[in-house]
């Protein structure tokens, strides 16, 4: 792959593709037997630092999240899966995209519970942010990623 002006060479989103799966039990449900949704935000995030890490391959510390909306409530008892990877990297920071599926284990089906998108800030051993590999998208649906991205940031950046 051909270097940017940044002097880092890009990556692909696949490269940052990380899969998590946790299983519900009691302790992460509330009176009902849903998962809270503090602990779904939790894993969302340990996901995402996952992917951006992979990415930038430094730590990474979580700077935003956009709005979470919970779509399908998940049981005790089911797990959890948690698809994450990098949708585009902009100077120091990134845009992690975390999709999240409740799998009923007793029939494997799958149901979509919620996105998320997150911009983590990459870290070097002085505690300041450090450049990251630019994105290059390969397959269509990274290109849309990508571009979203690019159209999120500008929102974020004019609310402030």
């Amino acid at each position: 792959m051909a270097e940017q002006k940044s002097g880092l060479v890009p990556r692909t989103p696949a490269e940052s593709a990380t899969e998590m799966l946790e299983l519900v039990l009691p302790n992460d449900t509330n009176n009902l037997d849903n998962l809270l949704g503090g602990r779904l935000m939790h894993w969302i995030d340990m996901a995402a630092a996952a992917a951006a890490r992979r990415h930038a391959r430094r730590i990474a510390v979580t700077a935003a999240m956009d709005s979470l909306g919970f779509l399908h409530p998940v049981h005790r008892g089911e797990q959890v899966v948690l698809k994450a990877s990098v949708n585009r990297a902009f100077g120091t920071s990134m845009e992690v995209g975390v999709k999240v599926f409740s799998e009923d284990t007793a029939t494997g089906e799958l149901f979509h519970t919620a996105s998320a998108y997150l911009t983590f800030v990459a870290i070097g051993d002085d505690g300041r942010p450090k450049p990251v590999p630019p994105i290059k998208p390969e397959s269509d649906d990274e290109k849309r990623r990508y571009a979203a991205a690019g159209e999120r940031r500008a929102k974020r950046l004019a609310r402030g």
